[in-house]
C-alpha cells in the first residue's frame, strides 16, 4: 500500500494546488478578523472585508453594517434580510433562500446582532437555498478554523481520531501544525464522543461509518448538512436539493464537517479506501477548501459540494 500511495500523493500535490501552505510556527491565535460574502454555497464570492483588530463592542451585525452597503435587517434588527442587493425569500425556481452565517466554520445559532466578534474570527455569510438541508451545522471553507481560534474567543480541545493508515493521520496532524495549531491529541475510533472537543475522524468510510457524527451522512443532507452520501466503495455527490448528480467509485476522498447533537463539530477526512483518505488528507489546504462547504477529491481534483447543475 505504501508503494501505491506514494505516487498518488505526488500527483495530488501537483493537481490540487500550485502554491504551498504557510508554515505558521506561532501557537498564538491571530488577532485579525475577516468577513466574506458569497452566494450559492460559496460558488460566487461577492465581497470581503478584513480588519487588523476587533473592537470590543463589535458584533457581527455592527461590523457588517459598517463595512458593507445595503444591509437590511428583520426581526427587530437581529437578523439579515438583504446583503449586496440579494434578499431572502424565494429564488427564480421557487426554492426558499436565505442568508446564513458561519463563524470559524461553525453555523451561528443566534442572530448577528447578538454575536460578538472575537480576535481571529473568520465570518462567512452565504446566501443559498435551504430546501435540501434546512441547516448546515459546520463547513470546511474557513480552514484552518475552527482549530486555530475556536469559538467565541476560546480555543476548543482537538483530537484526531485515527481509523485507517497512520500516514494519513500524520498528514492531517502536520497540516494542522503547519497552520500553527498546537495541543493536538490522537486517539482511536469511538473515543471522545460526547465530549466538548473538536474531532477530525480520519479513515476509510467502512471503518468510520458507525461514528455517530459520520453515520449522519448516510441519511442525507437533511440530517448531516453534507451534500454527499457514502455507500461503502462509492460516493454519491448531491445537488442542493439532495438529489444524486454523480456516483463516484475508485479512490475517492471526502472532506466534510457536521455536528451530532450538542457536540462540537466533527470533521471527516475519509474516502472509499485508504488511497481516497490520503487524497482527502492532502486536500487540507486553504487554496483547496476556501469558501467551500465540503469537497470530494476525484482523480486529484477537488469537486465543490453541493454540485451545481446550473451554475
Amino acid at each position: 500500500m505504501r508503494h501505491r500511495l506514494a505516487p498518488l500523493l505526488v500527483a495530488l500535490a501537483v493537481g490540487l494546488a500550485a502554491c504551498g501552505v504557510g508554515a505558521g510556527s506561532s501557537s498564538d491565535a491571530p488577532t485579525d478578523i475577516e468577513v466574506v460574502l458569497t452566494r450559492d454555497f460559496g460558488m460566487r464570492q461577492l465581497n470581503t472585508s478584513s480588519a487588523k483588530q476587533v473592537k470590543p463592542s463589535d458584533t457581527v451585525m455592527r461590523y457588517l453594517q459598517r463595512n458593507f452597503d445595503g444591509v437590511q435587517t428583520r426581526y427587530g434588527g437581529g437578523f439579515v434580510q438583504t446583503l449586496e442587493g440579494l434578499s431572502g425569500g424565494k429564488d427564480l425556481t421557487g426554492h426558499p433562500v436565505d442568508w446564513f452565517y458561519y463563524v470559524n466554520g461553525i453555523e451561528a445559532e443566534g442572530g448577528a446582532a447578538a454575536r460578538k466578534l472575537a480576535p481571529g474570527d473568520r465570518v462567512w455569510w452565504d446566501r443559498h437555498a435551504w430546501g435540501g438541508a434546512q441547516r448546515v451545522p459546520a463547513v470546511v471553507g474557513s480552514w484552518p478554523e475552527p482549530f486555530l481560534s475556536g469559538e467565541e474567543g476560546r480555543k476548543i480541545p482537538l483530537a484526531i481520531v485515527c481509523a485507517g493508515e497512520a500516514r494519513s493521520c500524520d498528514e492531517v496532524q502536520k497540516r494542522l501544525q503547519d497552520e500553527g495549531v498546537d495541543q493536538i491529541s490522537r486517539t482511536g475510533i469511538g473515543s471522545g464522543v460526547g465530549q466538548k472537543l473538536l474531532r477530525i475522524v480520519v479513515g476509510p468510510w467502512s471503518k468510520i461509518r458507525n461514528e455517530p457524527a459520520a453515520h449522519e451522512l448516510e441519511t442525507g443532507p437533511r440530517s448531516s448538512g453534507v451534500f454527499a452520501k457514502p455507500h461503502g466503495s462509492t460516493l454519491d455527490l448531491l445537488d442542493e436539493d439532495g438529489n444524486v448528480v454523480q456516483r463516484r467509485t475508485g479512490a475517492v476522498g471526502l472532506v466534510a464537517a457536521t455536528r451530532f447533537g450538542g457536540q462540537q463539530p466533527t470533521w471527516l477526512v475519509t474516502g472509499t479506501d485508504d488511497a481516497g483518505v490520503a487524497a482527502a488528507a492532502a486536500a487540507l489546504r486553504s487554496d483547496v477548501l476556501r469558501n467551500r462547504f465540503a469537497v470530494a477529491i476525484v482523480k486529484g481534483r477537488a469537486l465543490t459540494l453541493p454540485v451545481r447543475q446550473n451554475p
